[in-house]
């Protein structure tokens, strides 16, 4: 579920943004990483894609099943026809006559076909809305199918039935309102007439009484269609202003952060629900206000607490979530981080548990924690203290022998440090970040050794005795490997003239200023 990370920008506008033609300053650099970051943010909503639900199970035997889809798969139409009148007549037959429907449904062919008759539609919501329990689940069931569909033909005919399927939420079948809830979370997906219908109808209010459900399967069945509905293109202006204005955010936020013993389905759908909100900006103050940062932040410290010796499977799908909204709401310009602050230690920690717990094997959740470092450090001198404080931070040195997304990242958070200053640059040398970053230049990754040549620069810029342990370990000749390369060539002939410079004069000599130091790369 986790999103690639967008590159680098191109060399252009990387020396237009950090190497202004008056000088670089260290806002120049905070500006063009909001940049990144906005982007990235804005890639990683993109790329959450869609999906449905099959929720029936059919309790016929693997060999009955097989030879119902056969049979099925091959009905004409007119024997679609007569299944429809044995099941208007009501004859004895009707139960097997309903079944044999319900798995042709599940067929593309046999849609269209039985949207085609004239008059199928009405009969089966009209059993649908019968009074006869077993008969009623079975057209749910059936319509359940056609919800599955991505035919706009056969999602079209199902228009008529959404409004039924609504009302039925409020009825007392924890089976069929968990039943009408994936059925209207599938149609959503598929066609803005389905949401402009449902919103006049009050949608909102009844999903905000059902997610009050003590029934696990109600809420989750919740979550999935708030989840279909908040990633929609027209959730920021017709969808999301509902959802603020009820209390759903609230029975969201409570339910992310409890019952996992239940399942852990609910508080995945809820999270993902409460992401989209919050990647709408509609008005994340107003959730800001609700204490959402400092309650995800309490669950993140109690998973990681809990994650050696839980039960409970799939955390890392809530986890990706989770600190997905954490790290998106402390982006915000007007977010008010002062009451997260005696946890940022904590926080941390936490974030390198997980790091520790899914490296190799789930990767996505690594990149999220990073980005969650990202956000945390790139405006607080608190993170970036207690990040170089902790005794794992060596091992945040060995990820950058790791995959390229997450190299990427962590040389993103050193940077984030580096950029707060002459005393974090003297610390992140005490820390011997050199020779992990002379390594990264024998990489061939572009973007990768483009952001080690970033944090190189600052290293440079604020704490200019560096210079010497960089050329004692080899890095002039690891920049030199890359001079031929046009995305790099400009940066590298200024870090190499940089070094040279510091390593010719006393090490108590001041390094200069910015505009003097950049010279070298004016065109």
């Amino acid at each position: 579920m986790a999103a690639s990370v967008p590159g680098t920008a191109g060399p252009k506008s990387w020396k237009r943004s950090c190497y202004h033609s008056h000088g670089c300053s260290v806002e120049h650099l905070r500006t063009w990483r909001r940049e990144r970051e906005a982007a990235l943010r804005s890639a990683r909503r993109l790329q959450q894609l869609f999906s449905k639900r099959h929720l029936c199970e059919d309790t016929s035997s693997d060999g009955e099943v097989a030879m119902d889809s056969e049979t099925t798969a091959l009905l004409s139409e007119e024997e679609v026809s007569q299944l429809l009148r044995k099941i208007q007549r009501g004859t004895e037959d009707r139960t097997v006559s309903m079944h044999l429907l319900r798995r042709g449904l599940q067929h593309r062919e046999i849609q269209q076909k039985f949207i085609r008759l004239e008059g199928s539609m009405s009969l089966l919501i009209g059993l649908f809305t019968s009074n006869l329990a077993n008969l009623q689940m079975d057209a749910a069931c059936c319509l359940h199918e056609l919800s599955l569909s991505t035919d706009p033909a056969v999602v079209e005919a199902c228009l008529p039935a959404t409004s039924y399927l609504l009302t039925y939420l409020s009825g007392h079948s924890v089976a069929l309102v968990e039943l009408c809830l994936y059925t209207l979370g599938n149609l959503v997906v598929e066609m803005k007439a389905v949401k402009k219908h449902l919103l006049p109808q009050g949608i909102i209010p009844v999903l905000a009484s059902c997610i009050q459900s003590p029934h696990v399967a109600i809420q989750e069945g919740v979550g999935y269609v708030l989840s279909q509905l908040l990633q929609s293109k027209e959730a920021a202006d017709e969808i999301i202003p509902l959802v603020l204005e009820s209390t759903l955010p609230q029975h969201m936020l409570h339910l992310v952060c409890s019952r996992l013993e239940d399942g852990i389905g609910t508080a995945v759908e809820c999270a993902w629900g409460l992401h989209y909100i919050i990647c709408s900006q509609v008005n994340n103050s107003l959730l800001i206000s609700q204490r959402t940062v400092p309650s995800l932040v309490q669950l993140l410290l109690e998973l990681s607490s809990l994650i050696a010796t839980t039960s409970v499977e799939g955390l890392e799908l809530l986890i990706c979530p989770v600190v997905r909204c954490i790290g998106n709401l402390l982006a915000e310009d007007k977010t008010d981080n002062n009451e997260l602050l005696i946890k940022e230690e904590c926080l941390l920690k936490a974030l390198f548990v997980f790091i520790q717990r899914f490296l190799p094997k789930h990767t996505f959740v690594v990149s999220e924690c990073l980005w969650l470092m990202n956000n945390l450090t790139v405006s607080s001198t608190t993170s970036c203290s207690a990040l170089l404080s902790l005794e794992l931070f060596p091992y945040m040195l060995k990820l950058l022998c790791s995959y390229q997304v997450i190299s990427l990242l962590v040389l993103t958070v050193l940077c984030n440090i580096a950029a707060k200053g002459t005393a974090y640059c003297e610390m992140l040398h005490q820390k011997a970040v050199l020779p992990s970053l002379v390594n990264i230049l024998v990489v061939s990754d572009v973007e990768v050794v483009g952001q080690d040549l970033e944090l190189l620069h600052l290293i440079f810029l604020h704490w200019p005795k560096a210079a010497t342990d960089f050329v004692n370990h080899s890095g002039l000749y690891a920049l030199q490997q890359h001079q031929d390369n046009l995305h790099l060539q400009e940066r590298v002939k200024a870090l190499i003239q940089t070094a040279s410079r510091l390593t010719a004069v006393p090490q108590n000599d001041s390094f200069g200023t910015e505009s003097v130091h950049f010279t070298s790369l004016q065109s």
